[in-house]
């Protein structure tokens, strides 16, 4: 990646720019501008995020927003209130509050001197949720966003019901989030006596999510508010929408591309979840050239040609040998001037002959410890793995060597007629790529809650032994299969710790299965091409710890309980400017029993810390989940230090009665 130091324009650093809310709360925000800015107004960009400016998103701030600044802009990124060195107190994820924060920040930069008026919103993850969710509130002067590693729908496609089914990402995040929030502002802005006051009220009143998620095991009016599926037509601002085929977020840029009428492009590139300029699997693009071209037509009203540019452009990845970790993938873009794509073919593959008996799917709950993380974003071995562990435990289906390569270029679907022996059953289906020597690529995968398959609002019971028809729709991928491989749909009734277990074992009868597989012609080679990534300068810092990410399968022979254990040390630095240190330790356990889905627990550790000068504090946060055929129980810890002297605990517990789950 290339550094940039010299810019259009001298920029000039707000640190800590005070923005009040209409109802007296401050937000803090960290803004870069043009020097003249004053006498030259330029448009602003925001980034509203509960996830520290001050320590924790830094350095991917340092790279991206005095580069938009030197270009002409105005960027600021805002910590929500309850988080990083703003007042206030969050309660949930996307509140309404959160949203109107945000519209009221957008009319507060429009009406500075410094600004002429236009506003674009930007972010990645939960940045990229409210600001398509920001955009739908149409705030006067938001013309365009540009959102990555988002989604449009809140209850099937992000951290909750993937398909209906409970994803253990649900606690997991619910955890990671008690952890993030539970710091405390900087005493260097907030005051040596204010920044304490603000993180014992912070912390008196942090929820811990995860029941409150419980309690909505449905498609309920909660995931309807904020879910912009429900009415695309309320987006009028221009959308560049970006993603990743190594993270969870790789549904919503077809979404988009195909559902909003403003403005819309989408690219799709090898990424786990980071911004596309430092991301991996390699190539990385230049993303923040990209993005200026993007502001600069719908801030600026400046013809970049963005307007002409292919609506789709995904990275076409190549067959590799499976591992946890891909440094790079070797591909080629390809580019859909429209999207959805007459060009891609539907191909239908029976892969249950007519009149055939029933198969049986009775999978170990231990099912699926190949299939990597929900989001990779630690650079490390988080990417789905050799498949052939989990498909030992699956039916699969195995199509016949190919003559000739293929690309697939979309959603895979699979139509299943099956009954089911319990009232409530999962259904896992994996497409693979599978090599000459047997190894086993996972390609994409889909999970269907069955009570689900008619409605996620409005699930009802199995009938035992009444067969039932379902569509199971895979996560959009772009991938070559070569000649030689063969496709396997491997068909699962469990995926941990993918997703929480049937309260009982489960035999799915599979009676009929229809692959419906996206083709497109076979590229040639890249049909698009981005510049070389570029950036400003680095976060200037001193490292303390390294960093380091550590996971391991266990089988404890005696008792049979299978335990993945998972260790990111995202290590502690010093910044050289303010000086103040933070690190961070994740710790996380996923236990199972493969005959026995209620033995199936969940537990997190995490550490904090913050210090500089003789001044340091730490939190331990602490959580666990466990059900049983009724109920999910879980329950939470907070400890928070000021040096070594234990300052404040709390603990959370809750019992939340399973529905179709």
């Amino acid at each position: 990646m290339k550094t940039v130091t010299e810019f259009p324009r001298k920029v000039v650093e707000f640190p800590d720019m005070g923005i009040v809310m209409p109802d007296g709360c401050r937000l803090s925000a960290r803004v870069w501008m043009p020097a003249d800015a004053a006498d030259d107004p330029v448009p602003a960009i925001l980034e509203h995020l509960p996830y520290r400016k001050r320590d924790g998103t830094i350095f991917r701030d340092q790279l991206t927003h005095p580069y938009f600044a030197g270009h002409g802009y105005a960027s600021i990124r805002v910590d929500m209130r309850g988080n990083g060195d703003s007042e206030g107190l969050m309660d949930d994820e996307y509140s309404e509050q959160e949203l109107q924060d945000a519209c009221d920040v957008i009319a507060w930069a429009a009406a500075q001197p410094w600004c002429n008026g236009s506003v674009g919103m930007m972010g990645i993850s939960w940045g990229g949720f409210n600001c398509l969710q920001t955009a739908a509130k149409q705030p006067p002067a938001l013309k365009a966003v540009i959102s990555l590693c988002s989604t449009v729908d809140r209850y099937a496609d992000d951290i909750h019901y993937k398909g209906g089914c409970l994803l253990i990402e649900n606690f997991g995040w619910a955890s990671t989030m008690l952890s993030y929030s539970s710091r405390p502002p900087d005493p260097l802005l907030a005051g040596d006596v204010r920044w304490r006051d603000l993180w014992l009220t912070r912390l008196e009143n942090q929820p811990f999510l995860a029941p409150l998620w419980l309690k909505h095991q449905h498609r309920d009016a909660y995931w309807k508010r904020g879910s912009i599926c429900e009415d695309y037509s309320a987006i009028q601002a221009a959308v560049l929408s970006i993603g990743g085929w190594h993270d969870g977020y790789r549904n919503t840029i077809s979404h988009l591309a195909t559902n909003i009428e403003a403005p819309v492009k989408g690219i799709v590139g090898p990424w786990i979840h980071k911004y596309p300029h430092y991301a991996a699997p390699e190539p990385r693009i230049g993303f923040l050239q990209e993005a200026l071209r993007w502001w600069d037509r719908w801030l600026k009203d400046i013809d970049t040609g963005v307007e002409g540019d292919p609506t789709y452009r995904a990275y076409v990845m190549d067959s590799v040998r499976p591992a946890r970790w891909h440094p790079e993938r070797p591909g080629r873009w390809v580019a859909e001037p429209v999207w959805p794509s007459s060009d891609i073919k539907t191909q239908e593959v029976e892969l249950i002959a007519e009149g055939s008996k029933p198969i049986i799917v009775a999978s170990p709950q231990s099912c699926g410890l190949a299939g990597g993380e929900y989001f990779p974003f630690t650079f490390g071995p988080e990417l789905p793995g050799e498949q052939r562990p989990d498909d030992a435990l699956s039916v699969c289906f195995d199509q016949p060597a190919l003559t000739e390569a293929i690309d697939i270029v979309g959603a895979p679907e699979v139509l299943v007629r099956v009954s089911s022996d319990r009232p409530q059953a999962n259904i896992a289906i994996r497409l693979c790529d599978v090599h000459p020597d047997g190894a086993s690529e996972l390609i994409s995968y889909g999970v269907l809650n069955l009570t689900h398959h008619n409605s996620h609002e409005f699930p009802q019971a199995l009938v035992p032994g009444e067969t039932v028809s379902a569509r199971v729709v895979l996560d959009q991928c772009a991938y070559r299969v070569p000649s030689g491989h063969r496709l396997r749909i491997a068909v699962s009734n469990a995926y941990w710790p993918m997703i929480w277990p049937s309260p009982e074992p489960v035999r799915l009868d599979l009676s009929a299965a229809t692959l419906k597989l996206p083709l497109r012609p076979l590229a040639q080679g890249d049909e698009v091409t981005f510049p070389t990534p570029e950036a400003a300068s680095p976060w200037a810092t001193e490292t303390i710890r390294a960093a380091n990410s550590e996971r391991h399968v266990d089988r404890d022979e005696k008792t049979g309980i299978v335990t993945l254990s998972i260790v990111d040390d995202f290590g502690e630095v010093r910044d050289l400017e303010h000086g103040l240190a933070n690190g961070s330790i994740a710790r996380e356990t996923w236990a199972i029993h493969p005959d026995n889905p209620l033995s199936a627990s969940g537990k997190t550790h995490w550490t904090q810390t913050l210090s500089r000068n003789g001044w340091s504090v730490r939190t331990e946060t602490f959580a666990e989940m466990r059900s049983d055929a009724q109920n999910f129980m879980v329950n939470a810890r907070i400890d928070a230090y000021e040096g070594e002297k234990l300052v404040f605990e709390r603990n959370f517990e809750e019992k939340i009665p399973r529905a179709l789950l």
